[in-house]
């Protein structure tokens, strides 16, 4: 039985551990009762109700709005400019009437901010969205909206309002300029990576109404799902990779391509579908002169996105009828011809051991921005060595997951996203190196930064919005993601492991909470957590268990022991102990968390074996977090 299994094992049966030498014949707690508030109950909100239920599933009454759109595109390359069309249907399905409708404009945070790279102002070129008509359709007439504009985020105040179960279709024009660096939104000469470039409604929820925190840079998105319909209209040179199914290939694609593009939709190897040679031969394009459209659609998303280049070369391949795509400038080639098979292991992984991926297609685009950036079925990423490469690949790709999938707040709630994605890295990244470490080292890196920073006294509260963290790499990434594999740890990964597969079959095309997380986590496994979510979200305490006293004495065949288990810090957690004896043979004992509800600070146990016990080992496989190891042993050992 391995470490996990019989921790596993004692949590759930909250016995003593199955002993084959000895059998341990008292428990007391003899020093005064300290802080016990770490058990208390989890009492943040939302509360369970008819929407969320108390097991962390959606409830009978679980509603959420629709909102779907017909997006077309056109973009000028001469001046940087795009101009947008835009048909909106937003269904209202909340018991509420709504006046008015909040829409996410994240590019007018631009609009007064200077253009580093060419020194003018975002003003002065027209940065950010500029609408020229915005329109509801009521009665087949055309009825003007009106228009509050709240920087990135704008109020759009309807003509009638909108019931319970009506739908609003609103029809808008407008046009932005695309900076060379917009966060997330740039272009770099020929490249052009669009995201966060249509007014898009902002959620609509059970929890708070309308979610309208402002987009400040840090924190991302929190959208509604909906099908689209996205047409990019563009020179005929150019090649556009977007969110969704490529619906007239026979208008953008030369022969050559077509056929290359229906052999990669079978293949498990990478087929070229644009080569660098046809870039240069110009062999490349169906059309040599004026512009094409490039037409998609998606289904059940939550965004659509494109970038598009006129030196993009496409490579492809496929896993169970998905395609996967690459799209590159011919500069990074000696490195990108692998990021097809990257995105192809991607989705292997993730799909066999979480959740199957809905999509037919994933696509990760060579961008200009840097590092990486994920949208529904496409992601925008830089350029690193090989093995980073991946890393960042096999990220964005994880975030169709979480929260393309798992539609959760993530300008609230950053972990729920990036934490989670980050956890489920690790497992992907040994799938492609596992020369450098199966998924249990890596995750043993992942909890040795929790345990570092707490005993350097620089851990920070998790649950926290983004923009609010002094260090969201750190609590938005790295601390959920050790928290995550901490708790695995604790429950076995067989358990834990079930409990977020039903967490994503929940919650799939759904807004999650972190309480909706929590009780669902504590529902698949049979543990009341509430100690666990204390501690590691909303807290930040130290953890150091220690061998405060060992008796030993004989009698008879017996050997007597006792032992005086500490804990010196607030935070606690399940308490495994390796016995070695004078034979070297070991036995282990594994006791929950809740031993120390009673007392916080001391547990003592009473032992008897057949022979002496050489030495007693807290978390002998150093699978927990504790600051200080250095009590963890008895005898103590001389400096």
């Amino acid at each position: 039985m391995s470490f996990r299994d019989n921790l596993h094992l004692a949590l759930l049966t909250a016995t003593l551990g199955t002993l084959s030498q000895a059998n341990a014949q008292t428990v007391t707690n003899t020093a005064p009762s300290g802080d016990t508030s770490i058990f208390a109950p989890l009492t943040v909100p939302p509360p369970p109700s008819a929407t969320r239920g108390a097991n962390g599933a959606p409830g009978p009454n679980y509603w959420q709005n629709h909102a779907s759109y017909d997006l077309q595109a056109t973009l000028d390359t001469l001046t940087g400019t795009i101009q947008g069309q835009m048909v909106l249907r937003y269904t209202n399905n909340s018991p509420n009437t709504l006046d008015y409708i909040w829409f996410q404009t994240e590019q007018n945070r631009f609009r007064n901010s200077p253009e580093a790279a060419k020194g003018d102002t975002a003003v002065a070129r027209g940065y950010g969205d500029r609408f020229d008509t915005f329109t509801e359709d009521v009665g087949g007439k055309a009825l003007p909206v009106k228009i509050e504009d709240h920087v990135s985020v704008s109020k759009m105040t309807l003509p009638t309002p909108l019931k319970p179960g009506a739908t609003a279709t609103c029809n808008v024009t407008w046009h932005v300029v695309v900076p060379l660096d917009g966060d997330r939104m740039g272009h770099e000469g020929v490249l052009y990576q669009i995201a966060q470039w249509y007014p898009r409604v902002n959620v609509y929820d059970d929890v708070k109404g309308w979610n309208i925190e402002p987009y400040l840079g840090t924190g991302e998105f929190f959208l509604e799902y909906g099908d689209f319909t996205l047409a990019v209209t563009v020179p005929s040179n150019y090649i556009v990779a977007a969110t969704g199914t490529l619906d007239n290939p026979n208008d953008v694609l030369t022969p050559p391509e077509l056929a290359r593009l229906h052999q990669a939709a079978t293949s498990d190897t990478t087929i070229h579908i644009v080569t660098g040679q046809a870039l240069t031969d110009g062999t490349a394009h169906l059309k040599h002169d004026g512009m094409v459209t490039w037409k998609f659609h998606a289904k059940n998303v939550r965004d659509a996105v494109f970038a598009t280049s006129s030196n993009y070369q496409w490579d492809a391949s496929s896993w169970h009828g998905i395609l996967t795509q690459a799209y590159y400038r011919p500069p990074a080639a000696a490195l990108w011809d692998k990021v097809a098979d990257m995105a192809r292991m991607s989705i292997q992984e993730f799909s066999e051991r979480w959740y199957p991926y809905p999509y037919p297609q994933v696509s990760v685009a060579e961008g200009n921005v840097g590092g990486g950036m994920e949208y529904p079925m496409i992601s925008f990423d830089g350029t690193f060595p090989e093995t980073i490469e991946y890393m960042v690949v096999t990220h964005e790709i994880g975030h169709n997951w979480f929260p393309m999938i798992v539609g959760s707040n993530e300008r609230m709630h950053g972990w729920m996203d990036e934490g989670i994605n980050t956890f489920i890295d690790v497992f992907s990244e040994a799938r492609r190196y596992p020369e450098n470490g199966d998924f249990t080292k890596r995750a043993d890196r992942q909890r040795g930064l929790l345990q570092t920073r707490i005993r350097r006294k620089s851990d920070v509260v998790m649950e926290v919005p983004a923009d609010s963290s002094p260090d969201n790499q750190y609590t938005a990434y790295d601390k959920p993601a050790g928290v995550l594999q901490t708790l695995r740890n604790i429950l076995g990964p067989d358990t834990f492991d079930k409990a977020l597969r039903t967490y994503i079959q929940r919650w799939a095309y759904k807004h999650p909470t972190p309480q909706d997380f929590f009780r669902t986590m504590d529902d698949v496994s049979g543990q009341k957590l509430d100690w666990f979510w204390h501690e590691w979200f909303y807290e930040t305490p130290n953890f150091d268990q220690t061998i405060d006293a060992v008796t030993q004495s004989a009698s008879g065949s017996d050997n007597h022991v006792t032992v005086v288990y500490g804990n010196t810090g607030r935070g606690v957690l399940p308490l495994i102990v390796r016995f070695t004896f004078n034979d070297s043979t070991t036995q282990d004992f594994t006791y929950p968390a809740d031993v120390w509800r009673a007392n916080r600070t001391q547990y003592k146990v009473s032992y008897t074996f057949k022979q002496p016990v050489a030495q007693i080992t807290i978390d002998p496989t150093h699978r927990l977090i504790d600051t200080d190891r250095s009590n963890n042993v008895w005898p103590t050992k001389n400096p």
